[in-house]
């Protein structure tokens, strides 16, 4: 049997109780905080290139792409909210991997300036606080493990 994918796949009870909300909202809050802070860096690289500095390839595709991903977690986190269990668990594991990739490719010698890797750190700061949120007690009831 074929199923939808964007289905609501929890117990929508289990959704709507005061922390499971609460914990959603955080989510959202962060990924905003995530935005904003990936524009930010955008705007430091455009400053720091048209200052005549050297901006390599890897910085301009970064900074690019980085504000994007704000809108695929931003589309995660409204559909998890809204019951899907393949957001979620998409989410969780997105909030996960996420921080410690950008920070591991950061450290290799020669990839980017300290200050540009030091930017995207404070940029995935935000990100560790949803991969905790997305762990915790609340959105785990809210999306008990089906076998």
């Amino acid at each position: 049997m074929e199923t939808n994918a964007n289905t609501t796949t929890t117990d929508p009870d289990l959704l709507n109780t005061p922390a499971a909300r609460a914990a959603f909202g955080a989510t959202r809050a962060g990924i905003k905080i995530y935005g904003a802070l990936t524009a930010a860096a955008l705007l430091a690289v455009i400053a720091v290139a048209s200052t005549g500095h050297l901006v390599n390839p890897f910085m301009w595709i970064r900074a690019i792409l980085l504000p994007l991903i704000a809108v695929l977690l931003h589309r995660l986190a409204v559909s998890a909210s809204r019951g899907s269990r393949r957001a979620f668990e998409r989410l969780r594991g997105i909030s996960a991997v996420f921080p410690v990739a950008i920070v591991g490719v950061d450290l290799i010698p020669g990839v980017c300036p300290w200050w540009y890797a030091a930017v995207q750190a404070l940029c995935v700061l935000p990100v560790i606080r949803i991969a905790f949120t997305m762990r915790g007690a609340p959105l785990r009831a809210a999306f008990p493990k089906t076998r």
